[in-house]
């Protein structure tokens, strides 16, 4: 385990996330939509708002992306001034009051804030240290900070059947590995990257097997990472079009496609 994860370019890239990966919202829809599958379902907006129960004020949604939980919490808490933050101006288009704004240096004053959150984003943070000081800064004394990620062991079955497609296509055993967003920020490293601002981090872990019987789901995922196509190292839509073959090939041998996934939330004071 490392305290600051390896630099990585790919998925930090501030002009491409604002356009390709985060230009629009339909990427992360994608993304977002294979959970439909999971069993159990966790309610990630939901548990959000549980954790912001005593909490007034201001709440910053930084990196916000298409505002799953910023209208959640809206409709939820309409006590609450909920304020988007995303550095993508695409993708804030349809969230009023939305701010574009960069977690490393936040528009807002020391205090402002009764929570903030910071939703499956770190990852795509260049420097981490610095948003976490951030996202520190910003709150008031007694106010909470949450925040999402994946396991590293997070959906291994997807990155086995993305080398073994990109493989077939390549004609190899196996191909290369594709871009691993959560990887910079992983639930395992993400209490010691956060205990450089926080004193006290509560995990949530949230498990689950996603079970499909029909490929579109996990082939509609595998396309969201369109953005870093040309990075791969494969034939990008050839590759996409072997993984729908073999989850077909799966499905029709075992009934099902399964994936087993494990993400959390950590609260921070």
């Amino acid at each position: 385990m490392t305290a600051q994860p390896t630099h990585d370019h790919l998925v930090t890239d501030r002009s491409l996330l604002s356009t390709k990966a985060y230009g629009t919202g339909r990427h992360l829809a994608a993304r977002q939509s294979l959970y439909r599958w999971q069993t159990p379902r966790h309610d990630l907006p939901g548990i959000v708002v549980n954790e912001l129960a005593d909490v007034r004020g201001v709440v910053a949604d930084v990196g916000c992306g298409n505002g799953k939980f910023v209208t959640r919490v809206r409709e939820d808490r309409p006590d609450l001034n909920v304020v988007p933050m995303d550095v993508s101006h695409g993708i804030l288009s349809t969230l009023p009051g939305a701010v574009v704004a960069d977690v490393q240096q936040l528009p807002l004053a020391d205090g402002a804030l009764g929570a903030v959150l910071a939703l499956h984003m770190l990852y795509h943070v260049e420097d981490q240290a610095q948003a976490v000081r951030e996202l520190g800064r910003v709150l008031a004394p007694g106010g909470i900070a949450i925040v999402s990620t994946n396991s590293r062991r997070d959906k291994r079955e997807l990155e086995h059947l993305w080398r073994q497609s990109a493989g077939d296509v390549l004609g190899v055993r196996e191909g290369p590995d594709r871009v691993q967003l959560s990887a910079r920020f992983t639930l395992e490293d993400a209490p010691a990257i956060l205990g450089t601002a926080f004193g006290e981090i509560r995990t949530i872990p949230l498990p689950g097997v996603i079970e499909v019987t029909d490929a579109e789901p996990v082939v509609a995922h595998l396309a969201s990472y369109e953005a870093w196509a040309d990075r791969m190292g494969v034939p990008f839509l050839e590759t996409i079009e072997r993984a729908r073959e073999r989850v077909d090939e799966t499905i029709q041998a075992e009934g099902a496609f399964r994936v087993t996934c494990l993400g959390g939330i950590l609260v921070c004071r």
